[in-house]
């Protein structure tokens, strides 16, 4: 009795660990889709309501029916709900049982001291080919010598996964190690065993099309600072959106969810206005990860010319080989940090054809001197924000563009005004969404 009393807690704090975990990354999972995309409409709508107030505060008259600063329309939903992920990061940490070599997503914080590590296998956001990958992962570092690198400066050597699919059936895993003193021989040795493991071991169930290496000792670390080395398969994944087919890189940036990108994509084609007479200018905005220009190279097909701009060169070479693939020659890509590039192109911009702009920043948001640079260009008259985060740092370049003229903050141009908001759910289950804001003047 007292051994079915035990195993019953055990089984009960699993289910609330699990139910935790379930919270904190896909809070709104227990509600019906329908109820989800209202909560997320409504979100949507207080933001409106105080971008209206905080330009009423500046001086610009933007209230509009319902105390919004433009209409919004109803949230997209998702053509995929549930396993939508194309990419999933999962840790190496101790479990509810106590393993410290568990694979899966952190519940607690470490304020709290109470990290723990549960598997994935109840998310319904990730699909069942990343847990399957997940589960191989923790089998492996299981049956390995080698200890697990939960904090940097106590060893270890087994870190994250990163689990990549496309719609095309492809399958990308990327391991991180920390080497802390082993020599290249005990390292060579580390990457044959994980590549027999996958290849020709239990993990060959995963039919992984790519296996990479990534020897790191920092939390995150670009191509650039630490290869990722390729242990077997192919050195890219392919995906296909709108009839393009594009590359994928180990640390490129692709949009989480593939359909909803589709459809994100074609919306912002029709928003841009873009005819065949138009320049459609691609800001990519990325931080560390490739972006890929995806957008621009969707709407290659409609417009004159797509200028893109990205700050890793390892993406601009991606970018023109994905242009070339499909047999797109109306691009050209520049290299470098969006607030020196910018200005310089747009300072000296004299091309009478019509300039539309896309910008699709990070949680951080546009820097000031790229919003300056797009705001002080007489060309833009119509830009497209996509923001992941509108709340927060966007909330900031949304003012900045709007606001009435500033010579001391050197925003001379005519300031833009909000037309029209559409959310786009592309992350059922979770309390985001994508909000795409059309500005014009």
């Amino acid at each position: 009795r007292r051994k079915f009393q035990e195993a019953s807690s055990s089984e009960q704090d699993c289910d609330v660990v699990l139910s935790r975990l379930a919270n904190a990354v896909t809070p709104l999972w227990r509600l019906p889709y329908q109820e989800q995309l209202q909560v997320k409409h409504e979100s949507q709508r207080k933001i409106l309501q105080t971008l209206a107030s905080r330009l009423e505060e500046l001086g610009v008259d933007a209230q509009k029916p319902g105390g919004l600063c433009c209409p919004l329309q109803p949230i997209v939903p998702s053509p995929i709900i549930n396993g939508y992920r194309n990419k999933s990061t999962f840790s190496v940490n101790r479990g509810p049982d106590g393993n410290p070599k568990t694979v899966g997503l952190y519940v607690g914080t470490g304020r709290a001291r109470n990290i723990v590590c549960v598997k994935a296998n109840h998310m319904e956001n990730i699909p069942p080919k990343h847990k399957q990958v997940a589960q191989c992962y923790e089998e492996f570092i299981r049956c390995s010598p080698l200890d697990p690198c939960i904090l940097f400066h106590k060893g270890g050597h087994w870190r994250e996964l990163v689990v990549r699919t496309t719609s095309c059936g492809h399958t990308m895993a990327i391991i991180t190690f920390h080497p802390q003193e082993l020599g290249q021989e005990a390292l060579t040795t580390q990457k044959a065993l994980l590549k027999e493991f996958f290849t020709c071991g239990p993990g060959r169930v995963c039919a992984l099309t790519s296996l990479y290496f990534q020897e790191s000792t920092m939390t995150r670390c670009s191509h650039e600072q630490s290869p990722f080395q390729l242990l077997h398969g192919e050195p890219h994944i392919f995906e296909e959106v709108l009839g393009l087919k594009f590359r994928i890189s180990p640390d490129a940036f692709f949009q989480v969810n593939t359909s909803g990108a589709e459809v994100l994509y074609q919306v912002v084609g029709e928003l841009s206005q873009a005819g065949g007479d138009t320049i459609l200018l691609d800001i990519c905005c990325g931080t560390g990860e490739q972006w890929l220009c995806t957008i621009g190279l969707s709407l290659a097909h409609q417009v004159s010319k797509i200028i893109g701009v990205e700050v890793v060169e390892k993406a601009i070479e991606d970018a023109r080989w994905n242009a070339a693939f499909n047999g797109i020659s109306n691009c050209e890509f520049h290299s470098g940090k969006a607030e020196a590039v910018l200005p310089q192109l747009l300072s000296s911009w004299e091309d009478a054809r019509p300039l539309v702009a896309v910008v699709n920043p990070s949680r951080a948001g546009l820097h000031y001197r790229v919003v300056r640079a797009i705001r002080n260009c007489k060309s833009i008259r119509r830009l497209l924000y996509i923001s992941c985060k509108p709340e927060g740092e966007a909330m900031r370049n949304f003012l900045e563009l709007c606001c009435p003229p500033d010579p001391g903050k050197k925003l001379a141009g005519e300031p833009f005004a909000p037309t029209l908001a559409i959310p786009f759910d592309m992350f059922p289950h979770t309390v985001h969404c994508e909000l795409v804001l059309l500005f014009t003047r």
